[in-house]
């Protein structure tokens, strides 16, 4: 294969890379974040503050994670039960497998690994560099 037409390929398969995992972080993360959430609010129980307004807060925040995890799960489930896995999540998952697999035919395991980590370096550089508008 010509270098010009392996760049071209490199950089067709990065956006297919970045485009599809992004797709699929939109909902995974928040299952991911809720794991995160669950051990966090247990930790602030563990404070055993009766204080009135703390238990509001705890409350708010029980209450934010029931509805994230009801939000995020219509986007993954078919069903109430979360049992069968949506049509169009299925895709995703199944378009991600093929990219990588096509970047390891492609360019070999390696590359694979390092657009693993533009991506995660990406990602991380966006949270850090997000500012909060108040």
């Amino acid at each position: 294969m010509k270098i010009k037409e392996q760049k071209l390929i490199r950089r067709y398969l990065v956006w297919c890379y970045k485009t599809t995992k992004e797709s699929l972080d939109k909902i995974d993360r928040y299952y991911t974040q809720l794991q995160v959430d669950a051990f966090i609010l247990q930790d602030l129980k563990k404070q055993r503050s009766s204080d009135k307004d703390y238990q509001k807060f705890l409350k708010d925040f029980e209450n934010y994670m029931a509805k994230k995890k009801e939000n995020v799960d219509l986007q993954k489930y078919k069903d109430e039960k979360s049992k069968e896995l949506r049509p169009d999540y299925i895709y995703l998952k199944n378009r991600f497998l093929a990219i990588e697999k096509a970047i390891v035919h492609f360019l070999g395991k390696k590359e694979l690994l390092a657009i693993e980590q533009l991506y995660e370096k990406e990602m991380i550089t966006r949270i850090l560099e997000a500012r909060e508008h108040f």
